[in-house]
C-alpha cells in the first residue's frame, strides 16, 4: 500500500501545525495610525510614529495649542496606545525669577542639550527651560517630552528627543509668545 495523502489528511495536518505554530507566540497588531497633527499641533505622525510601538487604538489627550497666560499655567499632552502611556508632553509657565527643579532621570546621566537658557537630554526624554522677557509679558518656561522607547533601536533615542524639542521649542515660543 502506498503512502498516500488525501486531502483530507493534508487539511488536517496544516491546521494542526497552524495550531502549533500559533501557540505561545501572540501575534502584534500593526503600529496605530496617529493623527496627521498631535500635542499642540507640533509633531507629525511620521515624527512620533518610533515611539508609538504596536497596538490598535491611539488616544491623544491634550488642548490644541501649548498657549500659557498667567491663569493657565500649564498644559499636557499625552498620546496612549492601547491605554499604555506611549509620549507625554509638557508646558510650564512660572513668574519670571522661579527656577525650575528636575528630578532626577535614571541613569546613564543627560546630556546637556544646547537649547534655551538649560537643557539635558536623556534615554527617555527632554527638558528646556528658558526665560521670556518681552514687551507685554515675562515669564520663565520649562517644557518637557518623554516617551517609551521599548520599540527603538538601542542608542537611538537621545537624537530622536534632541530633535523632537528643538522642533517644540519653536513652536512653543511662538505659541506661548515667549520673549514678545
Amino acid at each position: 500500500m502506498r503512502n498516500a495523502v488525501t486531502p483530507r489528511v493534508l487539511a488536517a495536518t496544516l491546521i494542526a501545525a497552524a495550531a502549533l505554530t500559533g501557540c505561545g507566540e501572540e501575534k502584534k497588531a500593526a503600529a496605530p495610525q496617529l493623527p496627521e497633527r498631535t500635542c499642540f499641533g507640533v509633531f507629525t505622525r511620521s515624527e512620533l510614529e518610533p515611539l508609538m510601538g504596536y497596538g490598535e487604538t491611539v488616544e491623544v489627550s491634550g488642548p490644541a495649542d501649548a498657549r500659557l497666560t498667567a491663569s493657565r499655567r500649564a498644559v499636557t499632552c499625552s498620546v496612549d496606545v492601547d491605554g499604555q502611556r506611549r509620549v507625554l508632553v509638557m508646558a510650564t509657565r512660572q513668574p519670571l525669577g522661579q527656577s525650575f527643579i528636575w528630578p532626577r532621570t535614571d541613569p546613564p546621566a543627560p546630556d546637556s542639550l544646547p537649547l534655551g537658557d538649560k537643557g539635558i537630554v536623556w534615554d527617555t526624554g527632554a527638558r528646556v527651560a528658558l526665560s521670556c522677557k518681552g514687551g507685554k509679558d515675562s515669564f520663565e518656561l520649562e517644557l518637557g517630552l518623554s516617551g517609551s522607547v521599548e520599540h527603538m533601536k538601542a542608542g537611538t533615542s537621545r537624537a530622536l528627543f534632541t530633535a523632537l524639542m528643538t522642533k517644540y521649542l519653536e513652536i512653543a515660543k511662538q505659541q506661548t509668545q515667549c520673549g514678545m
